[in-house]
């Protein structure tokens, strides 16, 4: 029996355990599922304060607005016959003037809890949350996800939010026992001003509770979310294999290089002043224009079976051959196509072209 198979299992239990950080790119494939890690009660808590906020600020002007409705409905409307066309004016002012008052509310609604959101995941939209999915009706696992630890965590974090803002609410109105307790002796207006001023006192209590409850509640969500997300290192094996993409394709996407490359030699192989040979291993074609070039430059190059082709294709073109088979191979070790000759070769490569040039007649 091998004694090394327990160790085994246990590496590969250890390479499928999530213990890894999540990647960039599993976090935006994430995003781009809708998964983020974000609290509900941000946005709930915003929305609650900047209720408050507007209502201390315009409150004044809502009511005004509230009795111009019951002033116009007991003086106007009530002397009204009815009739379609009357009703039908009426419903249309009475539904104006509540969409007037209520439209500050509602719009401050949106932009809060569009921003809630917004401070906690950037800008994301997705629809990958509305799409319908076939699991989601499985009685089977919604009962599991019913009876799932997040779900009773959730029903936790609920009562105790009740009972936190239940406690607060219940301590403000011990205080003003006092004064409720007289209300009767008061008259309508003390009593409404009292009860309105409690009130407020109530909403923003639990207003500011419901706040430091949501900021809490986001770093766990943003906690749980880190977790949910972890990666094992087989993984981030894979997920690196697939950022470099299939080595099939990628061997191809190299003979397409390789190909285009040579073509490009082949191309410019006529302009060439010497072919460099090995004379079976390597040739490296040379050429050197005194008016435009500092140096010689490669202008093609090859080994082996391309190096036979690029010594058929330059007896085609009538190109000087020229074996030097310690120069060749130094040419070939140092310089790429398109490289200059390296200084410590430049003169055996200058006495190469003197000589091609004498032949051709250029120089004396």
């Amino acid at each position: 029996m091998d004694k090394r198979f327990p160790l085994r299992l246990d590496l590969q239990f250890f390479s499928g355990e999530k213990t890894e950080k999540a990647t960039p790119q599993k976090r935006q494939e994430s995003k781009k599922k809708g998964q983020v890690g974000k609290s509900a009660e941000v946005p709930a808590a915003l929305i609650l304060l900047g209720g408050i906020m507007l209502l201390s600020i315009s409150g004044s002007w809502m009511l005004e607005q509230i009795l111009a409705i019951f002033r116009i409905n007991f003086t106007q409307y009530i002397s009204w016959e009815l009739t379609p066309s009357t009703i039908r004016t009426l419903f249309e002012q009475m539904t104006f003037s509540a969409m007037k008052i209520m439209a500050p509310l509602m719009i401050a609604a949106i932009v809060l809890g569009t921003l809630g959101n917004y401070v906690q995941v950037g800008p994301l939209f997705t629809t990958e949350p509305l799409m319908a999915k076939l699991e989601r009706i499985d009685p089977i696992k919604g009962a599991k996800r019913i009876f799932a630890i997040r779900a009773l965590v959730e029903l936790l974090k609920s009562l105790l939010k009740i009972a936190i803002i239940g406690t607060a609410t219940f301590l403000v109105l011990w205080r003003k026992k006092d004064e409720l307790f007289l209300l009767s002796q008061k008259s309508l207006g003390s009593s409404l001003s009292f009860l309105g001023g409690l009130t407020a006192q109530l909403v923003t209590v639990a207003a500011v509770i419901l706040m430091v409850l949501a900021i809490l509640d986001f770093m766990y969500q943003k906690y749980e979310f880190e977790k949910g997300i972890r990666m094992s290192k087989q993984d981030m094996r894979d997920e690196a294999k697939k950022a470099e993409g299939d080595p099939l394709i990628k061997s191809k996407i190299r003979e397409q290089q390789r190909q285009m490359s040579m073509n490009r030699m082949i191309q410019d192989l006529p302009n060439a002043d010497v072919l460099i040979t090995n004379p079976t291993h390597y040739a490296i074609a040379i050429k050197y224009d005194a008016e435009t070039m500092e140096a010689p430059t490669v202008i093609a190059m090859g080994k082996d079976h391309l190096a036979l082709k690029i010594k058929e294709k330059a007896k085609e073109h009538g190109i000087v051959i020229m074996e030097n088979k310690p120069l060749a191979r130094a040419l070939y070790a140092q310089v790429e196509v398109g490289d200059t000759v390296p200084e410590d070769l430049f003169l055996a490569v200058a006495e190469v072209l003197a000589y091609i040039y004498r032949l051709k007649g250029k120089i004396k």
